[in-house]
């Protein structure tokens, strides 16, 4: 019970007042999509500019961690597509976008303050190596499959700049790219500019976290709650277990594995709606698991973090 009210119930709490106050009409819609453009294309971005330029890419760029965690997200994805496909027989472009809400666990807005939260910012290094490459990752698997099958036979000479247009024009990438930059190329950065990147990132989770509470009223569960549940229940559970067993297997240490597991133990994030949208291809399915499986994560985080406490 500790877990769940010192470490669990902020964060979500935060997210409630974003839904209450949209819900009471307190904030309106407009208001919700600046707060969220804000986040993603600029207080994130520099977030993730400034852990990545300043980690010890050698320390934590494990690649028992990175393959652990990848291994489970993969995992995740080939299990939602095939469920969606042969078990609840929806068309192969739906079952990309469905598997996707499988990959894309809420490794920032949720996977970020939780860990923090329950084992001090020390811990989150882990964290940002796993989150330096989820999205180029996800999204590379995301699309390539997509337009594999989207294709249906034709070329696929212009499936690589495709690709790279899609990647390269999302904000969370180019925060990491530079910090990659900056971090690889030894580039000193101005006290003034660090200093002015502090003020922007004090702001990035908690108004994140804000805006994904008001984000999420919008999302209603509506039908195909077998489908919903099953690919959340792949997201809540198969995820990190998988993650727990190869992390197990790999050797990781403690604080390498308690991130690798709590990172996929998250809700799917709201980049799955994102990806469902720009195919136009089970939105509501992936719009509903984000809510209700944001829901559900308050109990099965705080039964992953009772796990870890004792692993």
């Amino acid at each position: 019970m500790a877990l769940l009210l010192t470490v669990i119930v902020p964060v979500f709490l935060v997210i409630g007042f974003g839904y209450l106050a949209v819900w009471r009409g307190w904030f309106n819609d407009a208001g919700v999509d600046g707060l969220i453009k804000f986040t993603q294309t600029f207080a994130i971005p520099c977030l993730l500019f400034k852990a990545i330029s300043t980690l010890d890419l050698g320390q934590e760029f494990d690649l028992a961690l990175l393959g652990s965690f990848y291994f489970g997200a993969v995992s995740g994805f080939v299990a939602g597509l095939l469920l969606a496909r042969y078990v609840f027989s929806r068309p192969w472009d739906d079952a990309v976008a469905i598997g996707f809400v499988g990959l894309f666990s809420n490794s920032l807005l949720l996977g970020l303050p939780i860990t923090e939260r329950a084992y001090g910012t020390d811990a989150l290094d882990a964290n940002y190596a796993i989150i330096s490459v989820h999205a180029p990752l996800c999204y590379l698997i995301g699309i390539t499959a997509m337009e594999v099958v989207r294709n249906k036979g034709g070329s696929l000479s212009a499936l690589p700049g495709k690709i790279a247009n899609a990647m390269f024009h999302n904000a969370l990438v180019v925060g990491i790219s530079l910090g990659f930059v900056v971090n690889l190329g030894g580039i000193p950065m101005p006290g003034v500019f660090t200093d002015a990147l502090d003020l922007i990132t004090r702001a990035a989770l908690p108004a994140a976290l804000f805006g994904l509470g008001g984000v999420l009223y919008r999302y209603r569960p509506e039908g195909d709650m077998k489908t919903i549940l099953a690919i959340v229940t792949v997201s809540l559970v198969l995820h990190p277990l998988i993650v727990w067993v190869t992390g197990r297997m790999a050797g990781l240490s403690e604080e390498a594995f308690r991130s690798a597991v709590l990172t996929a133990a998250m809700a799917p994030g709201v980049n799955a709606y994102v990806f469902s949208n720009m195919y136009g291809k089970a939105r509501r399915v992936a719009a509903s698991a984000v809510l209700i499986g944001t829901g559900l994560s308050i109990f099965t985080i705080w039964i992953w973090l009772a796990l870890l406490g004792t692993a």
